[in-house]
């Protein structure tokens, strides 16, 4: 999967991550309620015996802290890998010139300088006839060539080129060979740890969406059976059930 020069944009979210904790928190009122009616609670489904709802609440909520838990490793991540490719440009820029005052011939020159300037990246004033563009096929591949995945890819092609440059022997220490296949190994490792975040945070939002909103099973389709029958034993008009008639429970959005 490529990767881009963007943070990977989660999946679109059932609903907010306050509708999620509210969600929770009014289970936790809802079963307060049933838990001071006693042996008056009493319903036949298994799913809505009080046992079974103290449960649902605490993986519920054991969910929405995974979820935090993660989210906060893959935006370490996202980071990280921001920083790790932020020097790559200006490196990139560098390498040439180190190049263009050695014995290299013109066209390994013109090699280095081609992928240099897939690294850096259209201009400004090639963004701008891009956004102008009608050739969606030319804008997508203009935007592909700044990925994660090609900026790596480029980097190592412009590796190569100054490997295979007898009279490239910078003494600086940045722009020696072994720092560069360093720092491409670096590269890698960072965009392999985001895409691996990345599925993890996914992973964590499925879970928690399927305890939450999962057709008759998940936390909202439950608490409005529980609403149901407290309505069933005192009836709408009654004290009880204006009590918990007013807790809401939000559906995640389609």
């Amino acid at each position: 999967m490529s990767t881009t020069t963007e943070a990977p944009i989660p999946p679109k979210k059932s609903t907010s991550e306050k509708g999620h904790a509210v969600n929770v928190a009014n289970l936790q009122e809802l079963i307060a309620f049933v838990t001071g009616l006693g042996t008056t609670y009493n319903p036949s489904k298994p799913s809505l015996k009080l046992a079974q709802l103290n449960t649902l609440v605490t993986n519920a909520n054991a969910h929405l802290a995974n979820v935090i838990n993660i989210n906060v490793a893959y935006n370490n991540m996202v980071n990280e890998r921001v920083s790790a490719f932020r020097t790559l440009k200006p490196l990139a820029t560098r390498l040439i010139n180190a190049l263009d005052i050695t014995d290299a011939t013109d066209a390994k020159v013109a090699d280095a300088k081609a992928y240099n300037k897939k690294i850096q990246g259209p201009t400004a004033r090639t963004r701008r006839k891009l956004a102008q563009a009608t050739d969606t096929e030319s804008t997508t591949i203009s935007t592909s060539q700044q990925s994660y995945d090609m900026q790596i890819q480029h980097f190592a092609g412009l590796i190569a080129t100054m490997q295979s440059e007898p009279s490239y022997a910078p003494n600086e220490t940045d722009l020696k060979i072994a720092a560069l296949v360093a720092k491409h190994t670096d590269l890698i490792a960072k965009n392999k740890a985001v895409s691996s975040a990345n599925a993890k945070i996914n992973n964590a939002r499925i879970a928690r969406d399927t305890t939450l909103y999962a057709p008759d099973s998940g936390l909202v389709d439950t608490a409005t059976e529980v609403k149901k029958y407290i309505k069933s034993i005192y009836g709408g008009t009654s004290p009880y059930f204006e009590q918990v008639k007013g807790i809401q429970f939000l559906k995640a959005k389609k």
